[in-house]
């Protein structure tokens, strides 16, 4: 037997198997080439381990290599992504948590970017480029069910408060009068029906009276018309009326001017003849005589001249 070249046979072979194993360990990626990605997600992470998948659109692309809770803020969680280089990440692209099948196994889909869409690339003085999150289906069903829970409760609360025992009393009493409205109306079904029947024929006669009214209307119409002809012709008569008394007036005035003045000189005429007539009348009244004979002389008092010798 050749124990050498057994020997060698041993270490090549032992060599094969370490190869093997390291190649098996890293999951046949010992060729590939990675870049590392940060998503910051602002929900639970439960389920999701370290090296679990980082898929993209449904490919494998890569592992999570790092969980931590966000120094700055521990109601956030760092995760940090080793994605195969050359795996179109852009930077509209979202990561979302998802779980697979029904073994609850969680994972990471990054969600492809628009075709137009630039490269994700890390910002000045930033360690990793970061990439978007979205909240996840769980998260988005658990805000969803408090909001409904929360609904829930106010409307249960509500709901409490209408069937209190002050408003069943009030309802227990409301439904008694409307049986008591109820019988009342069955017992005078008779009346109500008749008075149905009444409003029926009404309702015709009305329909009628309608029918005949139009007639009227148009007569009323035609009426209203000639009222309306009339008062023109009662408004031209009462223009020309007032032309014919501003006339008189005119012709008042101007008589006024004319004979007033002659008017007043016959009175002052009449006024002296009236003081005549009374002097006579009063002459008459005391010496009725001197109306047919005259006056006899009044004869001269002493020392009085007659006026005969004066003139002899």
């Amino acid at each position: 037997m050749n124990y050498p070249l057994v020997g060698l046979f041993v270490l090549i072979l032992g060599a094969a198997l370490v190869v093997a194993a390291l190649w098996l360990a890293s999951g046949g990626n010992v060729q590939r080439k990675f870049d590392l990605y940060l998503a910051v997600v602002d929900e639970s992470v439960a389920g999701l381990n370290l090296n679990a998948p980082v898929k993209y659109s449904g490919v494998d692309v890569g592992k999570v290599q790092e969980i931590a809770l966000d120094p700055g803020n521990p109601k956030r969680v760092n995760l940090l992504f080793a994605i195969e280089h050359g795996t179109p990440v852009k930077v509209d692209t979202e990561a979302v948590l998802k779980t697979q099948g029904l073994t609850g196994i969680a994972y990471v889909e990054l969600s492809a970017g628009a075709a137009d869409a630039p490269l994700l690339v890390a910002t000045a003085g930033g360690g990793y480029p970061v990439i978007r999150t979205k909240a996840s289906l769980s998260a988005r069903l658990e805000n969803v069910l408090t909001s409904v829970l929360a609904k829930l409760d106010s409307t249960s609360n509500n709901v409490n408060a209408l069937l209190s025992d002050e408003n069943r009393a009030a309802f227990t009493s409301a439904l008694a009068d409307i049986a008591t409205v109820a019988h009342t109306i069955a017992a005078r079904k008779d009346t109500i029906d008749a008075g149905i029947r009444n409003a029926g024929r009404t309702f015709e006669n009305g329909s009628r009276a309608t029918a005949q009214i139009g007639p009227v209307i148009e007569r009323i119409g035609r009426s209203a018309d000639a009222i309306a002809k009339m008062g023109d012709e009662v408004a031209r008569t009462s223009a020309v009326a007032g032309k014919t008394v501003n006339s008189v007036g005119a012709d008042v005035k101007r008589f006024t001017a004319e004979t007033l003045p002659e008017l007043e000189r016959l009175l002052g005429e009449l006024s002296v003849l009236t003081t005549s007539l009374r002097r006579l009348s009063e002459q008459t009244q005391r010496d009725p005589r001197g109306l047919l004979f005259g006056h006899k002389p009044v004869a001269d008092g002493p020392g009085e001249i007659v006026r005969g010798s004066e003139k002899k």
